[in-house]
């Protein structure tokens, strides 16, 4: 997922404020807690396959491609390929293939980036019903904001911003058990205003 905003607490700020050190140790603390959760729901080493599917405002398909990714020792490979089974080159930077998909959405890198702090504006917002605190992950010049559910640390939606406004969203529509691991076997991945959105499916988890 991209970006724009100032997002950490600095020491400047926290110098600034009355709270007591204790206290200013929690507000440290606290975003940090959050991120790591989300982490430890990512496994380390994986191997995933499934499909990349764009569509329509109307829903129909305007093409889909298969993808494997493999990560192991922090290092992460990706691949897609047609409908022949013939594999396709893609960029890294940007959307694969005309698709809404991009290398972040597949490999969820932002959750590594080392800035991130509370988006402060939009303290305790909901996503399927559940109660939310909302972070901002930054790597640069990229900004991608993260829904955190605050009863099990899961990722609950992204966005990527640019100039402070979202230009994609990213969500789960289904879990399924892989395994002895739930996780989302179904995503949406829309690039607003486009009029299309592409849907990936995960369909093997080892």
């Amino acid at each position: 997922m991209r970006f724009c905003a100032a997002l950490v607490l600095s020491g400047a700020m926290l110098a600034n404020c009355s709270l007591p050190a204790q206290e200013t140790a929690a507000v440290q603390a606290a975003p940090l807690s959050l991120v790591e959760q989300c982490r430890a729901m990512v496994p380390k080493d994986v191997s995933i396959k499934g499909r990349i599917i764009l569509r329509n405002r109307r829903g129909i398909v305007q093409a889909e491609y298969a993808y494997s990714l493999d990560r192991k020792d922090g290092a992460t490979e990706l691949a897609v390929s047609g409908p022949d089974g013939e594999s396709i080159p893609f960029e890294k930077s940007g959307r694969i293939l005309g698709t809404d998909v991009t290398w972040s959405d597949l490999t969820l890198d932002y959750l590594w980036w080392d800035e991130f702090g509370f988006d402060e504006q939009r303290e305790s917002e909901t996503v399927h019903g559940q109660v939310c605190d909302v972070i901002l992950m930054k790597n640069g010049d990229r900004v991608v904001r993260v829904w955190v559910d605050r009863k099990t640390g899961a990722m609950m939606q992204a966005e990527e911003l640019v100039s402070s406004l979202p230009v994609r969203r990213l969500w789960g529509t289904r879990i399924k058990k892989f395994g002895e691991r739930w996780a989302p076997n179904v995503l949406e991945v829309e690039t607003i205003g486009s009029g299309h959105r592409t849907k990936i499916i995960i369909e093997e988890l080892t």
